[in-house]
């Protein structure tokens, strides 16, 4: 059997992992680490670090396995939250949580396990691991869970071998009413609590106030971008450079209709926060241009602004889970992708160029933004992910 150590988040999928595993016969070791202290943005009611500790303790006590503590939030500060920041002031849309599981959960904190001489690290994510043996060496494969509805796969589609390799999902193979049922059964305290939402660490936040510590509020126009704009015509579906181009607005092709705050706290695809009613439809964001300081709006969710055909991804930005596998210049595959999470798998085209990897779909897809993830897959298996450039 082998020394394990669970990241004990103070939820009831960690507990269920621990619980799990120390059912197994392994050496079971609950490690908390706090991430965040600032309470900026945080919404009342969210409970804090101090709650999460807190219900990770009692439930190292009920399994009676050792609790340890861990103090992160540096790391956490420098990798994560400036990242975001960085990326917001650029007018993009990061992913925390993918950023958390590469630089924190399965780096720094992985290295804290280590140190405690474990043998793995266990979490409590909705996903899978395989091994394989490819040209006489272990390959590991990282599976959806097997819960549709809780597959959390794309928040670690930034793995890397050597992170998998230490990596535990024990509850990868479960479903969300079955880890709540065992934690009763257990009365492990965490049971009835709810999942928690928002950031990774930080918790739900009032994103704009949030951002607000190092991004200032700076008033501008919002302008409004009719379906008729005669930008939104037919592109060579040959030019992968041109069909991966977001479209371009000026405030000259709409009519201004109110004000922000400030262009780089908003996302495409986000109808809420803009404070205009009396619509037909909801007004949904198109575009953000953070030089100017203008929010381009469509009406209605079938707003042609809101759709394109393909990304691309940057050379350095593309990241395969297993390296052998990767695509060479002049490549095509198909595979299934997604560029949020919880989005159903979409089909789709890869096509590795010079300048990057180009994801052109099926399907025109629905609010693709810049600093996101894509991720790709091959039936369950996630194969690769990149950040999406443009």
């Amino acid at each position: 059997m082998a020394r394990v150590v669970v990241g004990l988040s103070g939820g009831v999928d960690s507990s269920v992992a621990a619980y799990l595993l120390k059912e197994q016969g392994h050496e079971v070791i609950g490690l908390f680490m706090r991430n965040w202290h600032d309470t900026t943005g945080t919404l009342e009611g969210d409970c804090p670090w101090y709650d999460d500790q807190l219900f990770a303790e009692l439930v190292a006590k009920r399994l009676d396995i050792p609790f340890r503590f861990v103090d992160l939030s540096e790391q956490y500060r420098q990798r994560v939250v400036e990242y975001m920041f960085t990326e917001y002031e650029k007018g993009r849309t990061p992913n925390p949580d993918v950023l958390c599981n590469r630089e924190i959960k399965f780096d720094v904190f992985l290295k804290e396990a280590l140190k405690l001489g474990a043998d793995y690290v266990a979490t409590g994510h909705y996903c899978r691991k395989e091994e394989q043996i490819i040209d006489g060496r272990i390959v590991y494969r990282l599976l959806a869970g097997s819960d549709p509805n809780k597959d959390q796969s794309y928040f670690l589609c930034q793995l890397t071998q050597e992170q998998l390799r230490y990596a535990l999902f024990p509850i990868g193979d479960m479903l969300k009413p079955e880890v709540r049922r065992i934690a009763e059964e257990q009365h492990l305290a965490t049971a009835k609590r709810k999942d928690s939402q928002g950031i990774c660490f930080v918790g739900k936040v009032d994103l704009p106030v949030f951002l607000q510590q190092k991004l200032a509020a700076k008033q501008g126009n919002i302008h409004e971008i009719l379906p008729s704009w005669r930008g939104y015509v037919p592109r060579d579906e040959n030019n992968l450079e041109a069909l991966a181009e977001p479209y371009h607005y000026t405030v000259r092709d709409g009519k201004k209709i109110g004000t922000h705050k400030g262009a780089h706290f908003y996302t495409i695809g986000q109808r809420k926060g803009l404070g205009i009613g009396g619509r037909k439809e909801s007004l949904f964001i198109i575009s953000t241009d953070v030089e100017q300081n203008v929010i381009y709006v469509g009406e209605g969710d079938s707003h042609p602004g809101l759709y394109r055909r393909a990304l691309r991804i940057l050379p350095q930005e593309i990241h395969w889970v297993e390296p052998s596998e990767a695509m060479q210049v002049g490549e095509s595959r198909r595979y299934d992708v997604r560029i949020r999470y919880r989005q159903p798998l979409q089909k789709a085209t890869l096509h590795q160029r010079e300048d990057g990897l180009y994801i052109v779909f099926d399907q025109p897809q629905r609010g693709i933004a810049a600093g996101q993830f894509a991720a790709w897959y091959t039936g369950d298996t996630l194969v690769g992910s990149g950040v999406i450039e443009k």
